[in-house]
């Protein structure tokens, strides 16, 4: 008989979620495919997932085409072309939204990542962008950095479902916390039902190995080098300690008592860089009810051929975390520089893919002036309509 490891996984309280989207892979149904087969419940994008899809696919070509007609600026296509694919992915999954009371189904969006240090404006870009998708089971996906807390405190506030993102350190997940339970009891008073609003807090875990096995390297000794590979698992794992703390107290209680459901913590970035590294260590290790992983698809299909689920391995492993982080510490590791140096490039190559994003779609725009469109470009804009339409049903 066949293992159906994904379902094992699922079984163990983890949610299973894809981090890519492309109008490809809703065309040709491989989104709903992965739904329906791999246990697959929920979808995260961002800008580079974003800037790739554009640059790879001609099936984007009559919607450029028409915006090229109409004139619109680069930031409004690019906004009406995200906006596109994210609301037939809410559609294509919003079975498992229906089936899990809200829970899981979701599929986010990121705010333009060079608002990351404006509140004001953060909050003004999530307003437009649930807005546009106009689907509940979307996720606006607002970075922790200090001017994002209190964005995400205000978009939980007026009933907007929130993805914070780029997290990679303890302290500021407690400041994640705290801003999610504020919104949701600003939320309360202003009168919003607390059952519809989800949240998720995208805690970075390969990108942590990365920065600091760099730097374990560059130390050199014995053991340092013995360190290597060990220091994403520990902070994910004393980050799950934090998160238990935070939903078992009496303020969270009174929240929950009013249908609130409580903020999960998502697993990001879980592809493995070191090819070293075993390719499902970010899942394995990260095993723990009531969480979500989000893997590209090559991570999704490696877990269900030899992925091994074993029922938490997350919460009796909290002393083990601490002499993780004591030894790290003892070889002359700053993970305080590391979290600081994460989270500014973090923003970065966000902006980068962005940047990378409006300058292939500014081109695009410019070509598809200089053309018309065909019946061929309408009988393709009629059929993803139409495949939209089936996604609805």
């Amino acid at each position: 008989m066949t293992t159906d490891r994904l379902g094992e996984l699922t079984a163990a309280g983890v949610a299973v979620w894809l981090d890519d989207l492309s109008r490809v892979r809703l065309n040709s149904g491989g989104l709903d495919q992965l739904r329906r087969d791999k246990h697959v419940v929920g979808v995260t994008t961002n800008p580079t997932i974003f800037a790739k899809a554009l640059s790879d696919a001609d099936e984007y070509d009559w919607q450029l085409r028409d915006l090229a007609s109409r004139g619109v600026d680069v930031e409004e296509a690019v906004r009406m072309l995200t906006t596109y694919d994210v609301r037939w992915a809410c559609d294509v999954m919003r079975p498992s939204y229906d089936a899990s009371a809200g829970v899981d189904g979701r599929v986010s969006i990121e705010v333009d990542p060079r608002l990351a240090h404006d509140s004001k404006r953060t909050v003004a870009e999530a307003r437009a962008l649930w807005w546009l998708v106009d689907r509940p089971n979307l996720f606006i996906k607002i970075p922790a950095t200090e001017a994002g807390l209190p964005a995400i405190t205000a978009a939980l506030a007026e009933g907007i479902s929130v993805n914070v993102t780029l997290i990679f350190g303890l302290d500021r997940y407690s400041e994640v916390m705290e801003a999610f339970v504020a919104g949701l009891e600003q939320a309360k008073a202003n009168g919003h039902d607390l059952s519809t609003i989800g949240s998720v807090a995208s805690f970075f875990v390969s990108r942590v190995d990365s920065e600091v096995d760099a730097r374990l390297e560059k130390i050199g000794s014995t053991e340092a080098k013995a360190l290597r590979g060990k220091a994403a698992v520990a902070n994910a794992r004393l980050a799950f300690e934090r998160y238990s703390q935070v939903f078992a107290t009496d303020r969270w209680r009174a929240l929950a008592d009013a249908g609130a459901h409580p903020q999960r913590p998502l697993w990001a970035s879980t592809s493995t860089k070191n090819p070293d590294y075993r390719d499902v260590i970010y899942v394995e290790e990260l095993i723990a009810p009531g969480t979500v992983n989000t893997m590209p698809e090559p991570v999704i299909h490696a877990y269900a051929e030899h992925g091994e689920t074993h029922p938490d391995t997350v919460t009796g492993a909290y002393d083990d975390a601490r002499k993780v982080f004591a030894a790290l510490e003892a070889v002359g590791v700053d993970l305080a520089d590391v979290i600081a140096t994460l989270e500014r490039e973090g923003v970065e190559k966000f902006e980068a893919s962005w940047q990378e994003l409006l300058d292939g779609v500014r081109k695009s725009l410019a070509a598809a002036g200089q053309g018309s469109s065909s019946p061929g470009d309408a009988a393709r804009g009629n059929a993803d309509a139409a495949a939209r339409a089936g996604g609805n049903a």
